[in-house]
């Protein structure tokens, strides 16, 4: 995938020019982005500390990849572009793998479910709590429990 190559390339660019701490780094993205944000947290999964794809789709197949990346995704249940089971599919297999994931769905929301996510102040703090391992004295939030990691269904 020319595409993620040339993305990572732009990013490597930008941390060059741009102090970051590399211990931080996340990736979203909506609809086509969200896709996106999927495709490239499974090329580069060391490369960053958590992901949030929004309504957005990826190969089931690559959940082994993702597993060493928090992952907190979002749908619309009514979404006609990007139908939820897509995220459904890859949301379940990451579980099965005990992959650290979190799924909110909006029930009676169409595709435009990133309003709801990025205007959320939780989706934020989730994502400065996260670090890549490797420093320990960034704090890493843990998994979710069994409980805590069942599917979240917001209010319409």
């Amino acid at each position: 995938m020319a595409e993620l190559s040339s993305l990572a390339a732009l990013l490597a660019e930008v941390e060059r020019e741009v102090r970051i701490d590399p211990d931080r780094r996340y990736v979203t993205g909506l609809s086509m982005g969200g896709t996106g944000s999927w495709a490239l947290a499974a090329r580069y999964p060391r490369r960053f500390a958590a992901a949030v794809p929004v309504c957005g789709s990826w190969l089931r197949e690559s959940a082994p990849r993702l597993t060493a990346v928090p992952v907190w995704t979002f749908h619309g249940e009514e979404d006609e572009v990007i139908p939820v089971s897509h995220t459904e599919r890859l949301v379940d297999a990451l579980r099965a793998l005990g992959g650290p994931v979190r799924f909110t769905r909006y029930p009676g929301v169409g595709h435009d479910s990133w309003t709801r996510t990025y205007d959320d102040p939780e989706v934020y703090d989730w994502l400065l709590a996260q670090s890549r391992p490797g420093d320990p004295t960034l704090r890493t939030v843990p998994a979710p429990t069994a409980a805590a990691a069942d599917s979240h269904v917001e209010p319409a």
